[in-house]
């Protein structure tokens, strides 16, 4: 999607105010209750990255009883992090005037996983045992696999977000995140499940994506620049750098959450490349490419997710992305 970058009055009210110390307020609103998937955010709020560049960014976490999907095109918020892309061509289709800027996760975080010892440690070896799986998945990635692999309705089972089941029965897959349900698991069942990461047999959507109004882009678009190039910077720091602030913060926000859970996820954030692989690795973390967002709204037409007949160009923009931010920091604080 081509969406004009021309710094207009507006804009240069923006760079005039900045200029003179006064912030432009924001809010960012998460998908779920902080934690280490949305760190780099924090970092870049507790680093001071954001009010270097000219805002003032407050973080609206989500969570069970929050919708801050609702709340961006009502206005209410001026940024949000969306799941994955079915969500922004779902806008697209129903006329929602919102635009993914940037997409901090270059693999879609979702797995499926199985007992080590049992027989289940290939692809293939899935396709005969009984899936746990919740509704959103059933209805997005598992169709995929249905289309794309031959997986079958038959073998899904309901997934209460809940591992006792899959804890007590050692010949049945489920579904997590990579950074989340493997840690339960490790930590109630004393032992490390087999991980399949989707992303890595295909299901190439962007995830962990930075939505924000096309009036804001229209009208502030320095503000939306500020903030998808702060949010890259503050993921570089908190993969590489000293991310104890952050992780302070996000401790703040969410009390429950544990060292632990932070730290095991950190690392499968970096172990699996979740944020940092592919293409981030010369264009910059956030990057996203024409070429993919074609292939993977192939896949969900193919696989009877989405209608052909959306333009799914309309739903992203690459005008922020892809131009080497944070390269030279990262290089400077991993020596690589």
């Amino acid at each position: 999607m081509t969406v004009s970058r021309k710094i207009g009055i507006a804009a240069l009210a923006f760079v005039a105010s900045t200029s003179a110390h006064a912030l432009e307020k924001v809010t960012f609103g998460t998908n779920w209750v902080a934690q280490a998937e949305h760190g780099g955010y924090y970092q870049a709020l507790a680093d001071g990255t954001y009010e270097a560049c000219g805002l003032e960014v407050e973080i609206k976490p989500g969570g069970p009883q929050a919708n801050n999907r609702i709340l961006l095109p009502a206005g209410k918020i001026d940024f949000l992090m969306g799941g994955n892309m079915l969500q922004a061509f779902s806008a697209v289709e129903q006329g929602i005037p919102t635009v993914v800027v940037a997409a901090h996760f270059q693999k879609e975080p979702q797995i499926l996983m199985t007992h080590p010892g049992e027989g289940l440690d290939t692809w293939d070896s899935l396709k005969g045992i009984k899936l746990l799986l919740g509704k959103g998945g059933l209805n997005s990635f598992y169709q995929w696999m249905k289309a794309e692999f031959g997986f079958t309705d038959e073998q899904v089972r309901p997934y209460t977000y809940n591992s006792a089941p899959f804890l007590a029965d050692k010949q049945i897959g489920q579904q997590g995140y990579v950074t989340s349900e493997p840690f339960a698991v490790e930590t109630e069942g004393g032992f490390t499940p087999n991980i399949f990461l989707i992303a890595d047999y295909g299901y190439n959507t962007y995830a962990t994506t930075v939505e924000t109004r096309a009036d804001l882009i229209e009208s502030k678009p320095e503000a939306v620049k500020c903030f998808v190039e702060g949010s890259t910077i503050g993921w570089v720091n908190f993969l590489y750098g000293d991310n104890s602030k952050a992780l302070e913060l996000i401790k703040k926000d969410n009390p429950g959450m544990s060292d632990g859970q932070l730290a095991f996820s950190i690392e499968k954030l970096k172990e699996y490349g979740i944020v940092d692989s592919g293409d981030t690795l010369t264009m910059g973390i956030g990057a996203m490419t024409d070429e993919r967002q074609k292939s993977f709204f192939d896949k969900m037409v193919k696989a009877g997710v989405v209608k052909s007949d959306i333009d799914y160009t309309k739903s992203y923009t690459l005008d922020f992305v892809n131009n080497g931010v944070g390269l030279d920091l990262k290089k400077k604080l991993s020596g690589n």
